[in-house]
């Protein structure tokens, strides 16, 4: 083998040298799916996830009606005027989860410090996260209040957002993102969870793109970010 090699010009070697390097960059910067096992994106992951169960099945009203009964979810909120010119989220029209009916967004979330929480169906960490925001949302009430948001990944079936938010006994008021809207105007990642703090003018103060395993932690954020001591 060697003596082979050695029959070849060096310039040849070198050419056939240069080819390998050239490949091997190509297959370390080749793009690869960063959609991690348990569904959810990656942190900072641009790629949607892969096709989710169910979620291309068609829902009927009836369908609809009764898991909207079974999750029970808290009342979407309602603004009383118009959006403040500062919120993010004026002109932001979007379906509420647990009722029918659409939320005006920049009204409804206007006058007092904010959480959004985005989160999906397929994701674990999401999962595993809600409750411990319901938990923080039923503390802050009156000083904070706590808004879910099913992100537009997942959001062709409501009734698995409904199933999910039943089984692990999270009411929180949920609206549904079925066209990025909340996320294109609060500039999220595509990466969930993902919180966002909006502070009473409707203004971002922080987004995190973290997972809260507890409530301390949702609370010094929201003293930090928002100035809101809890």
């Amino acid at each position: 083998m060697r003596s082979g090699l050695r029959r070849i010009p060096a310039s040849a070697r070198w050419s056939i040298a240069a080819l390998v390097v050239v490949i091997a960059l190509i297959v370390a910067i080749w793009p690869r799916d960063t959609t991690s096992p348990d569904g959810a994106l990656s942190a900072g992951g641009q790629t949607t996830a892969g096709p989710i169960p169910g979620a291309s099945a068609s829902v009927s009203p009836g369908d609809l009606d009764a898991a909207r009964s079974r999750a029970a979810l808290a009342p979407c909120p309602a603004g009383a005027g118009p959006a403040p010119a500062t919120s993010a989220l004026a002109g932001v029209t979007v379906p509420c989860l647990g009722a029918p009916g659409d939320v005006d967004m920049g009204a409804a979330t206007a006058g007092r410090p904010l959480l959004v929480n985005f989160w999906a169906p397929w994701c674990l960490p999401c999962r595993r996260e809600l409750p411990t925001v319901a938990a923080f949302a039923a503390s802050a009430a009156g000083k904070v209040d706590v808004l879910a948001v099913q992100a537009k990944e997942g959001s062709e079936n409501p009734v698995l957002a409904l199933g999910l938010l039943s089984e692990i006994d999270v009411r929180l008021p949920s609206v549904v993102d079925t066209q990025a809207k909340i996320a294109a105007a609060l500039g999220i990642p595509r990466a969930y969870p993902v919180s966002v703090l909006v502070r009473a003018d409707g203004t971002v103060a922080k987004v995190l793109p973290t997972v809260f395993t507890d409530e301390k932690s949702i609370a010094d954020s929201v003293d930090r970010y928002l100035g809101v001591a809890l």
